[in-house]
């Protein structure tokens, strides 16, 4: 799902240099920077950038960086790269930012983990650390990497965590039947279960699309994307909210609902691991580049399982 990035108007920017081995301080600190800047590496001392007025003249500064320090620099423009398709050039900005934001995401998860042992202002401390993090790597991708959202989301509830709790309004089923119902694509545990919830006590109707923003689909009832509808709220997943705002009283969903929140926020609130295998093959399926209508379909066979197994409890 590599972007739908313009990548036909899309123009690069190489540069290529080359800095004595023995200038070990230079060679670091011109790796940094590269570093820093996004740049990609596709040949030895070869880094890429998309030809953007504010990073051709970061390259240009680097270029004059090189030179000043006894090596030599080249700067290219150029439209096409042979045997490298702009497509294949965005995958590759793409997967980097994706590794970043999967580190990133991995921090704030043990951070959530930690969060009871820890005072308040700590708490707030790490997380304005990260969230400073996520806006550097923000500046840095370029093509919008999915993954994007997925840390602006586990931020969001961490901060809504940090915050007062306002009481959730509720929403009436009859305002909510034969719906189209959007969330993001490469749906996991809080998603598929969220979609399963809507399905089998909001919307039977129910029917689900993918995108990565809001606009793609007008008039569609958003839920856990960025600004939707139903989503995380204080410390809920979007499943939990749901509940609250459907005003879903049985205890087998509310039970769900724990499940779901533990396996999603990696909080162990509710101290239940229950939904945390069915996560993982959530996530296997994606990896095996299953599409997203038949991760929610198998998802739901995995909840309709569970929902029957906890009744007769």
């Amino acid at each position: 799902m590599v972007a739908s990035v313009k990548t036909k108007t899309v123009s690069w920017l190489l540069l290529l240099f080359r800095l004595p081995a023995t200038h070990k301080a230079e060679r670091v600190a011109v790796w940094r920077k590269l570093k820093k800047s996004g740049a990609i590496q596709i040949q030895t001392s070869t880094y890429l950038l998309p030809d953007e007025p504010a990073r051709y003249e970061y390259f240009q500064w680097l270029t004059k960086e090189i030179r000043d320090a006894g090596g030599d620099a080249t700067l290219v423009r150029a439209r096409e790269i042979e045997g490298l398709p702009n497509e294949k050039l965005v995958e590759l900005f793409n997967k980097a930012r994706e590794r970043e934001y999967a580190a990133l995401s991995k921090t704030l998860r043990a951070l959530a983990s930690r969060r009871r042992k820890r005072d308040v202002q700590a708490f707030a401390d790490d997380l304005g650390r990260i969230r400073k993090q996520f806006r550097e790597i923000r500046e840095t991708d370029f093509f919008n990497s999915p993954r994007a959202q997925d840390v602006e989301m586990l931020l969001r509830k961490m901060e809504g965590n940090q915050r007062s709790k306002g009481a959730l309004p509720q929403a009436h089923l009859k305002d909510y039947r034969g719906k189209i119902w959007l969330t993001r694509p490469r749906p996991e545990i809080d998603r598929v279960g969220s979609a399963w919830l809507i399905r089998k006590f909001i919307d039977p109707e129910a029917k689900f699309a993918f995108a990565s923003k809001e606009s793609a689909k007008p008039g569609a009832i958003s839920f856990d994307m960025l600004d939707a509808e139903f989503s995380h709220h204080g410390e809920d997943c979007t499943f939990e909210t749901l509940i609250k705002r459907f005003r879903i009283q049985e205890k087998v969903v509310r039970k769900i609902g724990e499940m779901i929140h533990d396996a999603d926020l990696d909080d162990a609130k509710f101290q239940r691991n229950e939904c945390i295998g069915i996560d993982r093959v959530l996530k296997g399926w994606a990896k095996e580049g299953m599409s997203d209508n038949d991760i929610l379909a198998e998802g739901f066979r995995c909840f309709d399982g569970l929902y029957a197994f906890l009744r007769r409890l």
